[in-house]
């Protein structure tokens, strides 16, 4: 894990400060993130597995591509920016909604994140960057409910938190 600065906020995400990635997440310190769900015309979550060697979570399934923005980025084009370096995949993003969640791990490492949540539309499949994912897959809905029930473990703390949410807002915004 480089130490690259992100972006430290209050509980208002109000840019209060930077430090490094290593002190953020040894420390557990609120800062600025954002997550993206990309959908196919058929409705199913393209989900990616984190790479082997990630500073957490590695192997696990997660949504289609989440990190930081940096000073200068507006989040939105930042996850625009990430997704394409990710998963080679460009598509419009639309904002969803944003929540806080905090999470240890066994590593001793703690993400506390302002989250912003973005979702987008492809029918593109992924070219994947292997330094970040190691895999992806199509899901549906039903199909996902069905592993989180049965092996929560496989999927990474923040996307089981989400999960629902997202799929409601998704649903909403789509019968509305």
């Amino acid at each position: 894990m480089n130490d690259e600065l992100l972006i430290v906020v209050d509980e208002h995400d109000n840019a209060i400060a930077e430090a490094g990635k290593i002190e953020v997440h040894k420390k557990g310190i609120l800062h600025r993130a954002f997550s993206v769900f990309v959908f196919n015309s058929e409705g199913k979550w393209l989900l990616q597995q984190r790479a082997e060697d990630k500073y957490h979570s590695a192997g696990l399934w997660t949504n289609t591509c989440c990190s930081h923005p940096r000073r200068g980025e507006v989040t939105e084009e930042a996850a625009v920016k990430r997704l394409n370096e990710e998963m080679g995949i460009v598509c419009g993003l639309k904002y969803m909604f944003n929540f806080t969640y905090k999470a240890s791990f066994e590593n001793g490492l703690t993400e506390h994140e302002f989250d912003h949540i973005f979702s987008g539309y492809s029918d593109d499949l992924p070219v994947i960057n292997k330094e970040e994912v190691k895999a992806y897959k199509y899901l549906s809905t039903e199909e996902i409910r069905s592993e989180i029930n049965d092996k929560p473990e496989t999927f990474t703390r923040w996307f089981v938190m989400m999960f629902e949410k997202v799929n409601q807002y998704n649903t909403d915004k789509t019968t509305a």
